[in-house]
């Protein structure tokens, strides 16, 4: 595969001048590009572009005009599809068939679900009289929508292209002029995709790309810029309170998606062989790396012994995983793995790092791990790891099941494993989780609110939701 060529694109033009650091394969360790580091000077640049659009053509595009904007960038992606493909799984490692079936059609989907949600979305009217005011006293009241403007989104490294697109796709569909800055460890479809936007003739400035590191680089440049008039990020808690300070000075509004420890409740009725089956994929799809990942187990004790066993065997025969983002990560997931055996876990599979005999020992990849034995206030059972782990935990009742998914610092995604219909309907309302699924896992319909409570986030995205955030309303009375 040739190597990757990341730029930024800033006002219609791609650049790749400046300072640049290695892209490496999370596969093998081999360098696959290399990726141009902004300075502040480049996002100073972008977000006046990004202003300037507001005042052009772009800002005085109508929404019909937008939406044929997004229809065409669709296209654009669907027709480089394995070019697309081929980018996220060179920067990611992710399995080919995870890319092709969910990243890139997502991304593709975002596009043109904006463009329809957006074309056809109502507004309202009010007729009002009010008694005692001079002359008829009859006002139409009416609401409009005006986009925020100039919107800086911070995308994550685990689903790169999905993830972006989910926020530009609607920040220009309301209106917005966006400055995009993806994971450093992930450009590459970020760049493919300003490509794509610059081939569907949308209007210079619209649309731009930095790309760099975060803290004291690219990332707090933009966050950070007295030019933004929001803020969009996903990844992870730490950051976003970081990018929350940055924001305060000018009272930046912010949408957040951040991370998760996400539990799973499995109560003795569950069919047993669906619920090991979901909680392997809940656990270790994209070996981890997925915000909505299940970390937590807890099962009713009278299956616990079997469900263990069950699912520590559908571990350690995984064999179609791919590996972490970096060493940094692996290291990271890896020092889990000992903090949880010093805490005193029983590691009932995996813990530590698989032998290919080939060029992927040189590549980032931890086991597919089940850990059992530690209470609730442990580090491990607390504090989210983002790999492939999680710890299995037996529960007596249902208020007991409860009480401990909700004890975490988290609250983004949860699963719940019954035949009992009843029990499914009192139990999720009360789980402390912005996402509740029932018998299933990331069984998404895009027009549904996603996001967290607690330390995983601020407001929601998806649909109608992700609109709302990417424009104001404005009431209009004019008196008749």
């Amino acid at each position: 595969m040739a190597a990757m060529k990341p730029a930024h694109y800033v006002n219609g033009v791609f650049s790749t001048t400046g300072e640049t650091f290695p892209l490496l394969s999370p596969v093998d360790g081999s360098q696959v590009g290399v990726v141009p580091e902004a300075t502040r000077d480049v996002v100073d640049s972008a977000v006046r572009a990004a202003r300037a659009a507001l005042d052009g053509p772009w800002g005085r595009s109508g929404v019909e005009e937008r939406c044929a904007f997004l229809r065409r960038i669709a296209d654009g992606i669907e027709a480089r599809f394995e070019e697309f493909v081929d980018a996220e799984v060179a920067d990611t490692g992710k399995p080919r068939e995870l890319a092709a079936t969910v990243d890139i059609p997502r991304a593709i989907g975002n596009f043109r679900a904006y463009a329809d949600l957006s074309y056809g979305r109502p507004e309202r009217a009010y007729p009002t009289t009010v008694p005692g005011w001079s002359g008829s006293g009859q006002a139409l009241n009416y609401t409009v929508r005006r986009p925020l403007g100039v919107v800086a989104i911070i995308s994550p490294w685990n689903l790169p292209l999905l993830l972006l697109t989910w926020k530009v796709a609607p920040a220009l569909a309301a209106g917005n002029a966006v400055v995009a800055k993806p994971s450093e460890e992930t450009p590459s479809t970020a760049t493919l995709l300003a490509e794509v936007i610059d081939e569907a003739g949308v209007p210079d400035g619209a649309f731009n790309l930095v790309h760099g590191h975060g803290g004291a680089a690219a990332g707090e440049y933009l966050t950070s810029h007295a030019g933004v008039d929001a803020i969009a990020f996903t990844g992870a808690s730490a950051t976003g309170a970081a990018i929350m300070r940055n924001a305060a000075d000018h009272v930046t509004p912010v949408s957040f998606e951040l991370g998760g420890k996400n539990p799973a409740l499995v109560f003795a009725d569950a069919d047993l062989a669906e619920a090991v089956e979901g909680t392997v994929r809940s656990s270790f799809t994209h070996s981890g790396q997925i915000c909505l990942c299940t970390e937590r187990v807890y099962v009713q004790r009278p299956v616990y012994d079997e469900f263990v066993r069950a699912l520590a065997e559908r571990a350690r025969t995984l064999k179609d995983y791919g590996p972490m983002i970096s060493a940094e990560h692996r290291d990271k997931v890896l020092s889990y793995y000992r903090l949880a055996v010093a805490e005193g876990a029983t590691v009932v599979a995996g813990g530590g790092v698989p032998s290919f005999g080939d060029a992927r020992d040189g590549g980032f990849y931890v086991e597919p791990t089940v850990l059992t034995g530690l209470p609730q206030t442990a580090r491990t059972v607390r504090e989210e790891i983002f790999g492939p782990v999680c710890h299995v935990a037996p529960f007596d009742d249902e208020d007991e099941a409860i009480r401990l998914a909700n004890d975490s610092p988290y609250g983004l995604a949860a699963t719940v494993w019954t035949t009992d219909l009843s029990r499914a309907h009192r139990v999720a309302p009360r789980v402390e989780a912005g996402i509740v699924w029932v018998n299933c896992w990331n069984l998404r319909d895009l027009r549904t609110p996603f996001g967290g409570v607690k330390a995983s986030g601020i407001g929601r995205e998806g649909g109608e939701y992700s609109l709302d955030f990417f424009s104001e309303p404005v009431n209009v009375c004019v008196k008749i």
